[in-house]
């Protein structure tokens, strides 16, 4: 069980490294990056030019805790993270799944996001 899981981290990380050099946020597109556990959500907005988090949204948040780790509560996450990025003008954003499968959980963070205005 432990090899199985190992090799699973090992694979999501060589994607996650494959992707990320060829994708950088920057000031006028920054990079909307996604994290997921069996416990938890998390999204960030990154402006990698400066190396600085423009905003970001998780369930472990005191007023974020009532969203379950599901697809309806990753939906609802991506709507709050467009919200937040939308009253800082943000509208564009390159995303990053993180080595993360476009599917599922992932895929209901982004369309929430997009569902609230925020392109990609």
């Amino acid at each position: 069980m432990l090899r199985k899981m190992l090799e699973k981290d090992r694979k999501r990380l060589k994607r996650k490294i494959h992707i990320r050099k060829n994708l950088s946020g920057t000031a006028e597109r920054p990079r909307l990056s996604v994290s997921r556990s069996n416990k938890a959500l998390y999204m960030q907005v990154i402006d990698d030019t400066r190396g600085h988090t423009l905003a970001a949204a998780s369930t472990l948040e005191k007023e974020l805790q009532s969203i379950k780790p599901t697809a309806a509560g990753a939906a609802q996450l991506g709507e709050i993270m467009g919200k937040r990025l939308l009253e800082k003008n943000i509208t564009a954003v390159v995303f990053d799944r993180n080595g993360y499968l476009y599917h599922g959980l992932v895929k209901a963070m982004a369309e929430g996001a997009r569902k609230a205005g925020v392109q990609f």
